[in-house]
């Protein structure tokens, strides 16, 4: 029933698309069949495609790599709460700062290139998985923990059975959080560094006004939002069902 819901409601936005762009110059809002056309010229000229390959191995590249940063030290912070103490305030500065003001010294260490790219990708991925991975960390019952100990479980069974499903939940909201970030700065990457990908697409029609072509990109960045925030949400999902079964 939600399916048929949301199909709904995109005939409404479509629809509602398709009236403002009938009462407002084309040259700032395209029609959904001027767009449509837009698509159907960048997939076959391949600059659509080229360009999509490029965001997704930097967006896919700097996501991953937060990940596997962000998770063991968020883990390590929740369970040794010295250091989670001693780091939290360094975290929390960090995670308010804005990641553009990064960029300059970004590009002057690593250049215009990849690299660049990846780990600007990185910063904007890495600080909400690492709090949320510490949040859930320190949101698990000490009840259930002080009752492991009492049957004589080892640290590494508690922190199995019980600390690391119970910070599942958390965790996946960080990684919700993380990818949307991390698409946000992959687009700010590609503005900022070399012009290229989905975000060099977008300066260029923007900077031209050619807004058919405009509306094609940030349609295909919502496509991709969705796409990974959905994957995400099935994770959690199967991994809530294997926490209750286990």
């Amino acid at each position: 029933m939600i399916a048929l819901y949301r199909f709904l409601f995109l005939i409404f936005l479509i629809v509602l698309w398709w009236v403002i762009s009938l009462n407002v110059r084309a040259n700032f809002i395209p029609s959904p069949w001027a767009t449509l056309l837009a698509a159907q010229k960048l997939l076959a000229d391949g600059k659509l495609i080229v360009a999509l390959g490029d965001s997704l191995i930097t967006f896919s590249g700097g996501y991953a790599l937060g990940i596997l940063v962000a998770i063991p030290v968020g883990l390590v912070m929740g369970v040794f709460l010295p250091v989670g103490k001693t780091l939290e305030i360094y975290v929390y500065a960090l995670a308010a700062m804005p990641r553009v003001a990064f960029i300059p010294l970004i590009i002057v260490f690593l250049g215009l290139g990849f690299p660049a790219k990846i780990f600007i990708v990185f910063l904007g991925a890495v600080m909400p998985v690492l709090i949320n991975t510490y949040a859930g960390v320190l949101a698990v019952d000490q009840e259930l923990i002080e009752m492991a100990r009492s049957v004589r479980a080892g640290r590494m069974q508690i922190f199995a059975r019980i600390v690391l499903p119970s910070a599942v939940p958390f965790i996946i909201v960080g990684l919700r959080l993380g990818a949307t970030i991390a698409l946000i700065n992959t687009v700010v990457a590609e503005l900022y560094t070399a012009v290229r990908g989905l975000g060099g697409l977008l300066a260029i029609y923007g900077n031209t006004f050619r807004m058919a072509e405009y509306f094609v990109i940030v349609i295909v960045l919502a496509i991709i939002g969705v796409v990974v925030s959905e994957g995400l949400r099935h994770l959690e999902k199967r991994l809530v069902r294997w926490k209750t079964s286990d």
